[in-house]
């Protein structure tokens, strides 16, 4: 189960671990349970069969778990799915089986379940609005995503790959950035985490001119007026959830490392990384140190 606020990431951190996983051939199916109303997330999740009730497809319809069989299914805002499903949810994954709608005959299924939540579950297990038995089976292995302003030395390394993401994407030429630009954004409070990051990315890569480095006059005036401001209120999360550090890095951190590491390999100067990575040396050298890459 990953737990963090809106925008840390989860749905890439869950891509990560598929990506990374003996079933990152198979399936990778995403469904946000906040997103479906109540009465066709069912049908949505398990499907079902010819004729099942009015209005149903003649053909049937094939559900997420059974189309994410083999592979890895991925349940966004876990905390909104209704009571009734999170029943039917626990018994398909104990069973590892599932009965569509209107089916005689389960259906065997073999997947990987990554949950995600921006809620304290903790609070709605004793609010009688989660299943106790449901969160125990999902949260085998939880990981907890840090809000950005809590990692702002990632800053700079994120600000570059945003920056990379969108130019290749756009294919604009990749724009320098001011060292005092980064400094304002170590300062910002990045209360949309890191989807607010790349859009800001994405918003200087479309106005910053041609050829030219990204500058503090570019910036939106929210950033140069509010980048001391007190953290706002967020949503809180259940403390009984591994850190990232103590779960032993994260698919961010492994996305970095992988960065890092295919830089180092194309270079052989330490300079050369850095100035690619759009870094400093000494972060470089930290970071090196803190992925063990030294005889890269």
């Amino acid at each position: 189960m990953v737990v963090g606020e809106s925008g840390t990431g989860k749905e890439v951190v869950a891509r990560a671990i598929h990506k990374l996983s003996g079933r990152r051939n198979k399936p990778f199916i995403a469904i946000n349970c906040a997103a479906i109303p109540e009465q066709l997330l069912e049908s949505e999740l398990f499907g079902y069969v010819k004729g099942a009730f009015t209005g149903a497809s003649a053909n049937g319809k094939t559900g997420l778990i059974q189309a994410a069989n083999t592979g890895t299914l991925f349940l966004d805002e876990i905390g909104d799915m209704p009571l009734m499903l999170q029943a039917k949810l626990l018994r398909a994954i104990e069973a590892r089986e599932i009965l569509p709608i209107g089916a005689s005959s389960p259906i065997q299924v073999d997947i990987r379940i990554i949950s995600a939540t921006n809620q304290n579950l903790a609070q709605f297990i004793a609010e009688g609005k989660f299943r106790e038995d449901l969160f125990y089976r999902l949260n085998v292995i939880p990981i907890t995503l840090p809000p950005l302003r809590e990692r702002q030395e990632d800053i700079e390394l994120l600000v570059h790959y945003f920056l990379h993401l969108h130019t290749r994407r756009l294919g604009s030429v990749y724009p320098g950035i001011a060292p005092d630009v980064v400094e304002i954004l170590r300062k910002h409070r990045w209360p949309g985490n890191l989807r607010e990051l790349s859009n800001l990315m994405e918003y200087l890569v479309n106005v910053v001119p041609s050829g030219e480095v990204i500058d503090s006059t570019l910036l939106p005036p929210n950033l140069l007026n509010n980048g001391t401001t007190e953290q706002s209120d967020v949503t809180e999360v259940s403390e009984a959830h591994l850190s990232l550090d103590d779960a032993g890095g994260t698919a961010l951190e492994e996305m970095e490392k992988q960065m890092i590491r295919e830089a180092l390999s194309r270079h052989n100067s330490k300079k050369q990384v850095a100035d690619e990575l759009g870094i400093g040396i000494a972060t470089l050298y930290r970071k090196i140190k803190k992925y063990e890459l030294l005889n890269t």
